[in-house]
Formats: structure tokens, C-alpha cells, sequence
């Protein structure tokens, strides 16, 4: 498989905070990868230095072989590449329906569609005319993948899933992971949970204080090396 997105010796901060530090990493086409590690230790920050939202302090993210580091986001938009963010970050003020076509403004092609994403997702039908946050947090998380699959994106990123939400809400949303990647859709998923993670995941990269720990393949790599780079630890 070909390498879909590439960092390499990726650095980002906040300030004169440096929350990455020399990140190497590749996504190939058609592949689900997940990252793990702490709260704090940069995991959103690199989804958010993908996305454009941060404007990286060092090294580069290229996207099928291309530089993309330092383009505005509606430009890494267009080119195939989408976030779910941490917390949702829907607008209030705008239906359920509204919020899903604001994720199509970009105009790309594809098979995600209102009526694809409402058969995704069943309940947003029923709710297309309610405000967004109006929607149970697990339904406001299937809105928020929507808007973001409703830009028809080769590059799928998700911040914190399964974050406020209860199990069976969970299960449900990760149940519909199959379905989105289908079509050779790659995706990089941030959750918090590591057997999760390694059930939905072919690889995954730990981070640990802005660094990449450890990486390798989900269901080969044991629960203790696991550990150890998450926590810095020996188990």
C-alpha cells in the first residue's frame, strides 16, 4: 500500500509550549490507525497540526507525497483530509440537517451523502430538523462524523470518540467504523481506550510527553510494552 500521509520530524506547540517533538509517521491508503498515550501527550495536537488548525513549529506533514504543512484548513479540506474534534464543536444554532451540509461546502464527490449519511446512522433522520444540541451526546457524536464524512475525505481523523459517552453508545458508533472505511477510507483514531483501540486498528503509534513511544502492529505488540511507552513505566 502506498503511503496516504507522511510527517516527518513534526514539531507543533502552543507558545512557547512544545507539545510535539519529532514525529514520524505514515498512514497508508485504505489503512486504520490508532493513537494512544495520556491526556497531554499530543495526540490531538498532531490531529489538529494535520487538520491545519495549528500551524506546525518544525518538520513536515505531506499528503500523498505533497507538503500540506502550514496550508489553512479549508485548503487540507479540499484535499481529502477530515477532523471529528475532540468535544464535537457543533453549532448550536443550526439543525441537525444544517450541520451535516456545512461538512459538504467543499464540494468533493463522493458516496457520503445526506441520505448516505442518515442510513449510517439511522437516528439523525428522525432528527434532521432538531437543533444539534438538542441530540444526546452520543447523537451529537454521529452528527459530528457525519458533517465531517459529508466532505468526502480519503483521510478520516477522529479526536476522542468514545469521550463522555456511555458503553453501549460506544460500541454502537465504533459498529459503524466498517461501514465508513468500506471504500478503501483510511483513518487515524484517537481513544482513550487501548483495547479498543486495538480491536479497531491494524497499527498504532503511543505517544508520551509530545514523542512517539512506541509503534507496531495492534495484534502483536504485548500488554506490557503497551504500558511501559504509555505510562514511561516498566509494568
Amino acid at each position: 500500500m502506498d503511503d496516504l500521509l507522511e510527517t516527518r520530524q513534526l514539531g507543533a506547540g502552543y507558545g512557547d509550549f512544545r507539545a510535539l517533538s519529532g514525529i514520524d509517521m505514515r498512514i497508508a491508503a485504505g489503512e486504520v490507525v490508532t493513537l494512544i498515550g495520556a491526556n497531554g501527550a499530543g495526540k490531538s495536537t498532531f490531529l489538529k497540526t494535520v487538520a491545519g488548525l495549528l500551524k506546525p513549529a518544525g518538520g513536515e506533514v505531506l499528503y500523498k507525497g505533497h507538503p500540506v504543512d502550514g496550508l489553512p484548513a479549508e485548503r487540507i479540506v479540499r484535499q481529502g483530509i477530515a477532523l471529528v474534534p475532540e468535544g464535537r464543536r457543533l453549532f448550536p444554532s443550526l439543525s441537525v440537517e444544517e450541520n451535516l451540509m456545512l461538512g459538504a461546502y467543499c464540494g468533493r464527490p463522493g458516496r457520503w451523502t445526506l441520505d448516505t449519511v442518515m442510513n449510517l446512522f439511522p437516528v439523525l433522520r428522525e432528527r434532521r430538523r432538531a437543533p444539534a444540541t438538542a441530540l444526546s451526546g452520543g447523537q451529537q457524536q454521529m452528527v459530528a462524523i457525519g458533517r465531517a464524512l459529508m466532505s468526502n475525505p480519503e483521510l478520516l481523523m477522529c479526536d476522542e470518540l468514545s469521550l463522555g459517552l456511555a458503553p453501549v453508545i460506544v460500541r454502537e458508533i465504533y459498529a459503524a467504523l466498517p461501514e465508513i472505511v468500506a471504500d478503501g477510507m483510511s483513518a487515524i483514531i484517537v481513544e482513550q481506550d487501548v483495547r479498543l483501540d486495538r480491536q479497531v486498528s491494524s497499527r498504532f503509534y503511543c505517544f508520551q510527553e509530545g514523542r512517539i513511544s512506541l509503534a507496531g502492529e495492534s495484534s502483536q505488540v504485548s500488554d506490557e510494552a503497551i504500558t511501559e511507552a504509555y505510562f514511561g513505566v516498566h509494568a
